[in-house]
This record gives structure tokens, sequence and C-alpha cells, in this order.
């Protein structure tokens, strides 16, 4: 029974890089599996696909009109998953983040490791199970641990993800360091997108409190390049916001070189944001020194404030 492999809405890196090494995998261990994206990718995953010369996943939104079940990597919440998750079974999910919303009518398989990539839980997976890893696929997973932990400089970076890396990039004979440096900087040329595309680009909605709250994270290498345009991503906050039903929507800002962020928030209640960074917002703004992990250094202080 053919399954479909995904990660969640909106996919960074890792979020369609998991899912072909892990389709990969299954296919190799018997199984018959077809890795596809719940969105498009952004500018720095089409890097790594081309640098690597390996095929976009097709892009779905659902998933019931093709496959009974299917493997969700890099998520489980469900409103990060395809629209009618429910209405299929889940039989495999491999994450590195929190579990929330999630819950399944059958027994699963569910792999989950507080570490900083799920390409690296996959890897993981890819030595218990005694299976090769190849050189392109090597290469793509080195670049989505480059991504998810900012070229290892992450708070969220284990010293699991420094061997996983080392060991994928020495397979793909690559200098990680070096070519991350070039990834990072492909996905932030931000100047030729609208402010739509980038609220959008890499956002994820977490239920807190009874309230929806929205959080978007922007890589760039000059705060002061996306604030310029701080007036039109206000505008196109509140009306995403509108139209989706967000309470509270927050604009994380990275610069990855300075590993800085800086919040733009719309929406209601502010006050918890204050709280939970134990800092007043400036015109709906907030300087976050040392700051660049959502999952790590936003969501966890943001739900203990709630």
């Amino acid at each position: 029974m053919k399954e479909l492999v995904f990660g969640h809405k909106n996919p960074d890196t890792d979020a369609i890089v998991a899912a072909k090494a892990y389709a990969y995998l299954q296919n190799q261990l018997g199984a018959d599996a077809e890795a596809v994206a719940l969105g498009a990718p952004n500018e720095e995953t089409k890097f790594v696909l081309d640098y690597f010369k390996e095929p976009t996943p097709r892009v779905v939104t659902t998933v019931s009109n093709e496959v009974e079940a299917v493997m969700l990597v890099d998520h489980n919440e469900v409103q990060q998953s395809a629209d009618d998750v429910k209405d299929v079974t889940v039989t495999h999910v491999v994450d590195h983040h929190r579990i929330a919303n999630f819950e399944t009518a059958a027994p699963l398989y569910y792999h989950a490791e507080p570490l900083g990539c799920s390409s690296t839980v996959i890897y993981k997976e890819f030595k218990q199970n005694d299976v090769e890893v190849p050189a392109s696929l090597a290469g793509m997973m080195a670049s989505a641990i480059i991504s998810d932990t900012l070229l290892l400089k992450s708070p969220t970076t284990t010293k699991e993800d420094v061997v996983a890396l080392k060991e994928l990039a020495k397979i793909a004979d690559l200098d990680y360091e070096a070519y991350g440096l070039e990834m990072l900087k492909a996905g932030t040329n931000l100047s030729s997108k609208t402010e739509e595309e980038l609220i959008t680009a890499d956002a994820k909605s977490f239920e807190m409190g009874g309230k929806t709250v929205r959080v978007d994270q922007v890589n760039t290498v000059d705060l002061d390049e996306v604030f310029a345009r701080e007036d039109k991503l206000r505008a196109a906050m509140e009306k995403q916001s509108s139209e989706e039903g967000f309470d509270l929507f927050l604009l994380m800002v990275t610069d990855i070189l300075e590993s800085n962020s800086r919040l733009l928030v719309v929406g209601e209640p502010k006050d918890v944001v204050e709280k939970a960074f134990e800092k007043t917002l400036s015109n709906d703004k907030m300087d976050l020194p040392g700051v660049v992990s959502r999952k790590k250094q936003i969501v966890p202080q943001l739900e203990a404030a709630f």
C-alpha cells in the first residue's frame, strides 16, 4: 500500500529533505513511499535541490484523495499538517519538536528526539537499519542540519547534530562550513519577495491559552533592510490575522551572522509577549540578542507566559 511522506506546511529545508530521506529509507526497507511537500520550497531549499541536482517533490494540500496512510516528518501538530490528515491513518512520525494536538486511533511508529534537526533523527535510522546514504541525499541531509542549526550556532544544536553533519558531509564530499554559509545566504535574498510571502514563508501556528498564535521566522544578514518595510509587513500581518483568525502574530527576523533577532508583533495579548521575554515592546518591536531558535527560544517562553 502506497504512503505519502511529508513535512509541515510552509516547508523549510528540513521539512522537504526529511521527507525525501525518510521516503528513500522506507523504500529501501520494502515500503512503497513517496515524498511530497505541503508547499513550494523556499529560496534556501531551492539552492540545496539545485546544488545536489535533486528533483523538487510535488506539492499537495490534501492526501486522502490519494492514499489511506501517511508518514509525518518534522511535525506532528494537526494545524501544521495536511488539511485532511485526520482522514487518513498516520503510520509513522519522525520529529524533533514538542508533541501537541496529535492523537491517532491506531498504534503507530513514533520516533522523536530533542535534536536540532529531523534529518539527524532520520540519519540515526539509516545507521540502525544498516542502509547506506547516497552521496546526494547525504548532502541534502547535511544541508537540513545546517539550516535548522544555523551552521551549528543555534542553541538547539546537540552533539549528535555535530557528528551527523560531519559524517554526512564526508559522504557527500562537502566542505560544510563554506557551503553552509553560501546556502544560508541564499535563503536571505528577500528583495524579490512580497510582504505576504515574507510573513508566510516559514510560519507556524500554535494553540496557546485558548489563543491561536502565529510565529513566522525570516532569516537575513541585515535587520534594517527588512524593517525598512515595517509598515507594509505590519499591514500584511494584520490582514492575514483577520482572514485566518490569528489572535497574536509574531514576525521573528533573525540576523544569521550576528545571531540576534528582532520581533514585530501584531494582535493581542501583547502583554504576554512582554512577560515571555521580560522586555517592553517599543512600537510593537522588541530586540532579542542571542535569540535565533523559534522552537527553543520563542515558543516555550510564550507558552509559559500564557
